[in-house]
């Protein structure tokens, strides 16, 4: 079996052929890789996934901006220092010289979200494999030591912009929204739903978020998901359910898969209620596809 396709089979990845075989190609070089993209498009799947078929046992850090220096790096616990000093024996080691030692990977989600005096620190360690502890010295990194990260686009809240040096020590890797017919796989997969009337229907709507005039941020394929896993629920605990799901049970299980995942463009007159109606106005009422109907002109369809 071809390497991109197991990978596929034994972490249910859907497509991102191309994605799989560049991670592959990036970690198997030894060089450090980055991965860009929207909330929800498999970043962490792909990278995670690519590190498993290759034997790479991972570190994982989940950045945020309160995280500190000393919980990437390590930190000495007060009472042991006050009984025998600052000594290994007192340090608690981070993810970083963790994954320095012991030959890992460090995988950091959401690197961008990290203070940037945090991201400083991983400097020296991407490109000189060294980096300097307070009272233990000099750690040094063993082979098999590589960082994989992951960000959020840049106007995403609550993050911000990598340094240029420290982009320069990465390689990049771009994932964008999978095709119309991916996602609806995807969907089928993650709920079990055999309607595929009803699967479809939710990618579009979810799909219409990236593209309708009146939102800013649309939703992944998780809206999707749980826009059809909710659907057949409330569908399926009426006492009139029979035959495919209605459009009411679809509207009130959209609005409450999609109000977290989109940002509309007025933020002060913001009605999600009423974008929503027009989103079913035309996918639901319509029959129409957003990505022929919304798409700019020279894009081409996703199909």
């Amino acid at each position: 079996m071809a390497p991109i396709e197991k990978i596929q089979r034994e972490h249910g990845i859907v497509g991102r052929e191309a994605e799989l075989a560049m991670a592959l190609a990036v970690l198997g070089a030894g060089r450090h890789l980055l991965l860009e993209g929207p909330v929800g498009v498999g970043k962490t799947t792909v990278a995670l996934a690519v590190c498993s078929h290759l034997g790479r046992d991972t570190v994982r850090v989940d950045g945020d901006d309160r995280y500190s220096e000393s919980k990437l790096t390590g930190w000495f616990d007060p009472p042991l220092v006050l009984q025998q000093g600052y000594r290994e024996e007192s340090f608690f080691p981070g993810p970083l010289v963790e994954a320095m030692r012991e030959g890992r990977v460090l995988f950091i989600n959401e690197l961008n979200r990290m203070p940037e005096s945090v991201q400083n620190v991983l400097l020296p360690a991407l490109d000189e494999r060294l980096l300097q502890v307070p009272h233990i010295g000099a750690v040094r990194a063993v082979d098999g030591f590589q960082v994989v990260a992951t960000q959020n686009p840049v106007e995403y809240v609550g993050t911000g912009h990598l340094s240029e040096a420290l982009r320069d020590r990465f390689e990049h890797l771009a994932l964008a929204y999978q095709p119309a017919a991916e996602e609806s796989a995807i969907v089928a997969a993650e709920t079990g739903c055999d309607d595929a009337a009803l699967v479809r229907t939710a990618v579009r709507l979810t799909r219409a978020t990236r593209l309708h005039p009146r939102f800013r941020k649309g939703a992944s394929v998780r809206g999707a998901i749980a826009t059809v896993a909710i659907a057949e629920r409330l569908w399926g605990a009426s006492r009139d359910a029979c035959g495919p799901v209605s459009r009411e049970a679809l509207r009130r299980a959209a609005e409450a898969a999609l109000t977290t995942r989109v940002d509309l463009r007025d933020d002060i007159d913001a009605d999600f209620g009423a974008a929503l109606d027009e989103l079913f106005a035309l996918v639901v009422d319509r029959g129409e596809d957003p990505d022929v109907v919304l798409s700019p002109p020279e894009a081409s369809p996703k199909a």
